[in-house]
This record gives structure tokens, sequence and C-alpha cells, in this order.
């Protein structure tokens, strides 16, 4: 069956739905879970307008701070699929467009399935273009289990 799940993770509800059918299929299966999150590099101006900065992170650049977020992220998600259970369980952040990011990663890593959740903490850009779950499902030959 599966032999290698990637579970995408934002920190969403959906995302977190997602991860818990993940681990079910990895305890299932027997096959090793891979969390990964994403974060976007932000321009100059998008850093600028942002609102996420708080008092905390006034030393910081916003790429640090997405980096740290994305890593408390995976991290919490690698805990939650161990304590529900899974042996294997790998968590790592990356850099770059969601969709596509994912999608390298996913066949980087040989994943025979990729699960993520229908709606997660993308931005208004989604509902323009279309969500990353609908873009991972068209950019990939793996399948993809939308939760």
């Amino acid at each position: 069956m599966f032999t290698s799940i990637l579970a995408a993770y934002d920190g969403s509800k959906g995302a977190y739905a997602a991860l818990e059918k993940a681990a079910d299929l990895a305890k299932l299966t027997g096959a090793g879970l891979t969390v990964l999150t994403c974060y976007r590099h932000h321009s100059m101006l998008e850093a600028s307008l942002s609102m996420v900065r708080g008092a905390r992170d006034t030393n910081h650049n916003l790429d640090d701070v997405m980096r740290e977020v994305s890593r408390e992220a995976a991290e919490e998600a690698k805990t939650h699929a161990q304590e529900m259970g899974v042996p294997s369980v790998q968590a790592f952040i990356k850099n770059g467009p969601s969709a596509r990011t994912i999608v390298s990663f996913a066949s980087e890593r040989k994943c025979d399935l990729i699960v993520i959740g229908a709606r997660g903490l993308g931005s208004t850009e989604g509902y323009l273009l279309g969500s990353v779950s609908h873009k991972v499902t068209s950019l990939t030959d793996v399948p993809v289990l939308v939760v």
C-alpha cells in the first residue's frame, strides 16, 4: 500500500484534520510519516505592511519570524503524530510557494501519498487563484488525499 506519507501542515484546522488522517493511515499501513510546513519569502514591502510582528520580534526580519513559526508548527505536528502512535515521524520546513514546494518535496522524498487540508491558512491570493490543495492535485502524479 503506502510506504511514505507526506502531511502538509500549516497549523490550521484543516491541516490538523489532515495530519490526523495521515497519522491513522501511517499506523494502518506501517508507512513512515513526513510532516512538511512551508513558509513564503516576503518582500520588504510586504514586511512593512505586515501586522504579525509583535514586541518580541523587533530584532528579526519577517523571514526569520515566519521560519520560526513554521518550525514550531512542524514540531507541534510531529509531536501530535507521535502521541497518536506513529512510530516513524519526521518534520521539515521549507521556504517557497506552498504548492510547488510540497510537490517537489514529495518527489525528492519519494512519498507515495500526500495528505493535505482542503483549506489552510492561505492568503487572499488563494481565493483568486485557487487553494494550495487544488494546486497540489494539479501539479503532482502522486495520489493526494484532501481532507
